[in-house]
């Protein structure tokens, strides 16, 4: 049942388990409760895979501390890295496939990397003496568990693979002690970076078909992996071999990786992915410098197979 109240009554003068619902809401609770038992940690729900780094940064570190970032990890989260530089964050990149640099107050990995799908070394990051994030959106649950290989916290996006549908925005970040979740608890409530009812009642009932979606995601781009591989308007395919997210590089350049995305049917053109419909964007556009320029991501879907490769078939021949 969808609860949207902002207060609940006291009994007898004292709070009962909820009572403010920036503090904590019924659908809030049971969306933790499941993340943490598929991650096997403790698990908190923000409004946004950015708002769960933003919380995870402001709650374990200070001005002058450093993070080293995973030279491929998504983006956005060196972008808001930098943004805290001005409060005196501090942020060195390294390659994941290797051991993260020594002297760093806290190592974020990612596995897969968003776009260009390397794993991390997790051992080598497991025996740093910082705590390890690792943003675990591309492999869910269902395919990896960080804190089994020696992370500190898992963090995704579930705006992606665990809501599937694209119509929710949340981003939970799961703690291995309860320590730690508990700091990360009070910096939500005194900061107010609170995921809403309607989005952690999505969050759950998307939970329930995760494990058959990602075999379909999973299915579905293996064999689109081994097709492109075999085509010849297609220089490289990344895929680390399980979920649905991949990319690869069109030859002909930019130009032509840009035909491949404005020429789909069936797959459509746009940004995100993890959801039951296949959604496709040349990344160029939004991290030019750091991916190629010929760079396609797929998110694969769980349509058709079979249609969705005419789909690409047809677009490549474009």
């Amino acid at each position: 049942m969808l609860d949207r109240s902002t207060i609940w009554p006291y009994d007898r003068g004292d709070p009962g388990e909820f009572y403010y619902q920036r503090y904590g809401h019924p659908a809030g609770v049971a969306a933790e409760a499941a993340l943490g038992e598929l991650e096997g940690g403790h698990a908190l729900l923000f409004p946004s895979g950015s708002g769960a780094t933003t919380a995870l940064l402001l709650t374990l570190l200070e001005p002058a501390k450093t993070v080293a970032l995973a030279d491929g990890a998504y983006y956005g989260t060196g972008v808001l890295m930098r943004m805290l530089e001005r409060w005196g964050l501090r942020v060195v990149e390294f390659d994941q496939k290797q051991a993260p640099p020594d002297d760093v107050d806290l190592v974020w990995i990612e596995a897969p990397s968003n776009p260009l799908l390397t794993m991390p070394d997790f051992d080598s990051a497991a025996a740093a003496s910082a705590p390890v994030v690792c943003d675990s959106t591309a492999a869910t649950p269902v395919y990896l568990r960080p804190l089994e290989r020696g992370a500190d916290f898992v963090l995704h996006s579930a705006t992606k693979f665990l809501g599937g549908h694209h119509d929710v925005l949340l981003g939970p970040v799961v703690a291995k002690e309860r320590d730690d979740f508990d700091r990360l608890l009070e910096f939500r409530t005194r900061s107010g970076i609170v995921a809403a009812p309607d989005a952690a009642w999505l969050l759950l009932r998307s939970l329930k078909t995760l494990p058959v979606r990602m075999e379909r995601h999973t299915a579905n781009a293996k064999e689109l992996a081994r097709r492109l591989e075999a085509h010849a308007s297609v220089e490289r395919v990344r895929y680390p071999g399980f979920g649905g997210l991949m990319s690869f590089d069109v030859a002909g350049g930019a130009e032509a990786a840009r035909r491949v995305e404005t020429s789909t049917e069936r797959i459509k053109n746009a940004t995100s992915l993890g959801g039951v419909d296949s959604v496709l964007e040349t990344r160029a556009r939004w991290e030019s410098g750091r991916v190629p320029d010929n760079l396609v991501r797929l998110s694969v879907g769980l349509e058709d197979v079979d249609e969705l490769w005419a789909d690409l078939e047809q677009a490549l021949a474009s």
